[in-house]
């Protein structure tokens, strides 16, 4: 029997998901999860075969839930849904270990198809993004201004935009309150920015948090 766990923090989303995936006899769901921060609780206590989250969900977003599962050693495999074109997000993916990547709009089509892959050790990526990403490197045009943020700097940048403070951000992600001061000071400095209202358009605008 293989396990899967559903993170995102739409009901219909994880309802429609779970009705996928127990179509097949031989998989069940472990549990479901509602932010970034219970996805990685329920991947340490019923450590999945799999875990399918949604990219852009509270407190942690799923590359930071796919990181962190990493840091703790979780052997498990992420598949992230995204509801966005944006290739920028699939080379981020690689970098933090995913080795699965989906359009929600595909979900209901390939969502067996990419399990089934990572379950035989295989990746699976959207192939609209994916020939998007090789199309990029091969005529060097990848904008190199929209990479000048750090994964860690990216996710600070979320949490601040969700409104949360030093401190809370520094439980969230398991960092000093320092540290977390100084990655919010480097983005700052990074993107020119001298304000947090600049910071929470900079998040919208990059589909960190939702408008």
């Amino acid at each position: 029997m293989k396990r899967i766990l559903i993170a995102d923090d739409h009901e219909v989303v994880r309802s429609g998901l779970r009705a996928i995936v127990e179509t097949r006899s031989d998989w069940i769901v472990t549990g479901l999860a509602t932010n970034g921060e219970q996805a990685v609780a329920l991947a340490l206590e019923t450590r999945p075969d799999i875990v399918i989250v949604d990219y852009s969900m509270p407190l942690m977003n799923g590359l930071e839930v796919s990181r962190r599962l990493r840091s703790l050693h979780v052997r498990t495999e992420v598949l992230i849904l995204t509801m966005h074109e944006n290739e920028e997000l699939l080379t981020e993916a690689i970098l933090a270990g995913v080795r699965g990547f989906l359009f929600k709009s595909d979900a209901r089509k390939h969502l067996i198809s990419a399990i089934e892959a990572l379950l035989e050790g295989k990746p699976y990526f959207t192939s609209v993004l994916l020939e998007k990403l090789l199309h990029d490197y091969q005529i060097n045009k990848q904008n190199k201004s929209d990479l000048l943020l750090t994964p860690r700097e990216q996710s600070v940048v979320q949490l601040i935009a969700e409104g949360h403070t030093n401190r809370s951000m520094s439980e969230i992600l398991k960092l000093s309150v320092k540290t977390v001061e100084t990655h919010r000071a480097s983005a700052m400095r990074k993107l020119g920015m001298s304000s947090t209202a600049e910071l929470v358009r900079y998040a919208i605008r990059k589909k960190l948090v939702a408008p």
